[in-house]
């Protein structure tokens, strides 16, 4: 992280200095990804190194990268294409790998998403519930496979129908049998197991850029039809996400963005892997994802945005959320608020860095929750 930030501000300081100079200290490939002013509609390409340590994992090393480009050329409109990639191992054998792809077809008249990823990686699990104590963190072991897969047809102005599929394969082993996870009796389905999905989803879409947006709103709606297989599942049930965001143009530099979203686990069963989790680097950042999940979650967060210059800008943003088994209760909000960093480093497509760094609540006798994001892309 510390040498992203070193890269971020040789970036920042090259461009004042005369180009000659910025050419012999910075390697052509390193000016290409992330200063090289480019106002065409060509393709561009950066690499986000990964560098961090936790006793349980030691020392992690990797990258994620991103291949943005538009499906047509000549017309305007076009949304951004991309193809992310994320990989990382560490020091004690576990490893994060993940592939995905977005594409817009030509006047966006299709929206289609695939995505399928591996992580074999340690978590803290805290116990169920919007009040869960530090204290009772457990270390679990981790294997999570799963596959996504998305597609809707533009069908009327700004509205989209289409379908999301896919599957899911967990594995979890604990260390501890005196812990929270086997010996809470709100844990279902300890040792994980896999299941397909499939149902329909709905978005209306008016935004005037998908990856810089400074107008426009965005509703998008699904539900999952959730099947266990293979004989270690027999869980039957679904779960139903709809997510609403604006952005309104307060002046030419300044954008307030509005995000609310609601997650809720449907059917008789509870199996905790599956229960939404607040907290993550897009919503309710600060919190530990999965320090609090439970059969519902609602949040919401308020983001200014305010671009100092093509290539740099500064945000600001406050939120609330929580989760709870069955009946939400408006004091029992947590909240949470923040500012980060962008870098654009491809100013056509508004694509940028961000880094972000969000607290949360103080719980009694804890620490306040925080938390320190760098990633790629805006948080909605």
């Amino acid at each position: 992280m510390k040498k992203l930030l070193a890269l971020l501000v040789a970036i920042g300081l090259s461009e004042s200095f005369k180009p000659t100079f910025g050419q012999s200290i910075i390697p052509k490939f390193i000016r290409k990804m992330y200063f090289e002013k480019d106002t065409t509609k060509r393709s561009s390409f950066i690499i986000l190194p990964v560098l961090s340590s936790a006793p349980e994992t030691g020392v992690e090393v990797g990258g994620a990268s991103l291949y943005s480009y538009y499906s047509d050329t000549l017309q305007q409109g076009t949304r951004v294409s991309n193809i992310f990639a994320y990989a990382t191992i560490t020091t004690k054998g576990q490893n994060r790998i993940n592939i995905s792809t977005t594409y817009w077809s030509p006047q966006n008249k299709y929206h289609l998403f695939a995505g399928i990823g591996r992580i074999d990686f340690p978590i803290d699990f805290y116990g169920i519930g919007n009040d869960t104590r530090k204290a009772s963190a457990d270390p679990l072991g981790q294997k999570r496979y799963r596959l996504l897969l998305e597609g809707e047809k533009l069908v009327a102005k700004n509205l989209y129908v289409g379908v999301v599929a896919g599957g899911y394969k967990y594995d979890f082993t604990s260390a501890n049998p005196a812990g929270i996870f086997n010996t809470s009796p709100q844990v279902e389905d300890r040792a994980g197991g896999t299941f397909v999905y499939i149902g329909p989803s709905l978005i209306y879409d008016s935004r005037n850029n998908n990856t810089y947006t400074t107008k426009g709103i965005m509703i998008n709606a699904y539900y999952n039809i959730m099947h266990g297989v293979f004989g270690n599942n027999g869980y039957n049930g679904g779960s139903f996400n709809i997510e609403y965001s604006q952005f309104i143009p307060v002046s030419k530099k300044l954008v307030l963005g509005l995000n609310a979203q609601e997650q809720s686990l449907t059917g008789a069963r509870s199996p905790f892997y599956l229960l939404p989790q607040m907290g993550n680097d897009e919503i309710m950042r600060g919190y530990y994802e999965g320090r609090y999940r439970d059969r519902n979650l609602i949040a919401a967060q308020a983001e200014l945005r305010y671009r100092l210059s093509e290539r740099f800008g500064v945000v600001g943003f406050v939120g609330a959320g929580e989760v709870f088994h069955s009946s939400f209760t408006l004091p029992d909000l947590k909240p949470n608020l923040g500012g980060g960093l962008r870098y654009f480093f491809d100013i056509e497509k508004g694509l940028s860095v961000r880094v972000d760094y969000g607290i949360g609540q103080k719980p009694a006798g804890e620490q306040r929750a925080s938390g320190l994001y760098i990633g790629l892309g805006q948080a909605f």
